[in-house]
């Protein structure tokens, strides 16, 4: 599975959302996905993590070993997104 497919699963689930998904130990199993949706708004962390995470099921039993997430409403992104180099 790619970062793409991984893109595409996210995006076409969790409605008015952007994922940028990175690999950054470069070995296809440690990824990294940053969301933002305004469906998070209002939302608890945990939630908004289940939702992402949910549709994800079959990347994580197949190929995917770890995925650090981080969700974001549009509004927190455009406050943190410097800090993650965005």
């Amino acid at each position: 599975m790619t970062l793409d497919d991984i893109k595409k699963i996210i995006e076409s689930n969790i409605p008015d959302s952007e994922a940028i998904v990175l690999d950054p130990m470069n070995d296809g199993e440690h990824l990294q996905a940053f969301v933002i949706s305004s469906t998070f708004e209002g939302m608890m962390l945990v939630k908004q993590h289940k939702m992402v995470m949910q549709p994800l099921k079959e990347a994580f039993a197949s190929s995917v070993h770890a995925l650090g997430l981080k969700t974001f409403t549009p509004a927190k992104w455009e406050e943190n997104r410097a800090q993650f180099g965005f």
